[in-house]
């Protein structure tokens, strides 16, 4: 009569079975192990070029804001001046202000003011400031390509009553 295990497998085939498993890796070029070395390579690889591209995209960003808010607020700040005299030293100072909230430097500020037909701060003409920055990008200092050129421009007409 046959005679029913009480285990599927006895504990002697398991060890063989165990033996066999754990051979299977140990031939000459076995190679374990060697998987986490190569995910941290290749994520460290991938890594760090994604990483410097949303910094660098994330500085030319802010730059682009900060040249949009100072364009906008020299123009403001010069069509609501009294005299053309100080307009442009109000407008300018407006401009590195704000420049300055975003964290660059004025000194890579360009800033041209232009009156629309008739003169300057005549009710109903039109004031154009265009702002132009130099964003530094980062770790790139040495080389040719240490800047990105943003530009804004925003027109303002002079109240007639003002």
């Amino acid at each position: 009569m046959r005679r029913f295990l009480a285990e599927p497998f006895p504990a002697a085939r398991w060890r063989t079975l165990r033996h066999l498993i754990g051979r299977m890796g140990a031939e000459p070029g076995q190679e374990r192990g060697s998987a986490v070395v190569e995910f941290v390579f290749l994520g460290t690889l991938l890594l760090v070029p994604v990483v410097y591209f949303v910094i660098a995209v994330g500085q030319v960003q802010g730059g682009s804001f900060a040249v949009v808010s100072a364009a906008d607020h020299a123009a403001k700040v010069f069509a609501a001046a009294e005299e053309p005299a100080t307009a442009h030293g109000l407008a300018e100072q407006a401009a590195i202000v704000s420049v300055q909230d975003f964290g660059f430097d004025p000194a890579d500020l360009t800033l041209s003011i232009a009156c629309g037909s008739g003169a300057c701060l005549e009710p109903g003409s039109t004031v154009t400031v265009e702002v132009a920055l130099d964003v530094p990008l980062p770790l790139l200092s040495g080389m040719g390509m240490s800047f990105a050129r943003v530009n804004s421009s925003a027109t303002q007409i002079v109240e007639q009553y003002g």
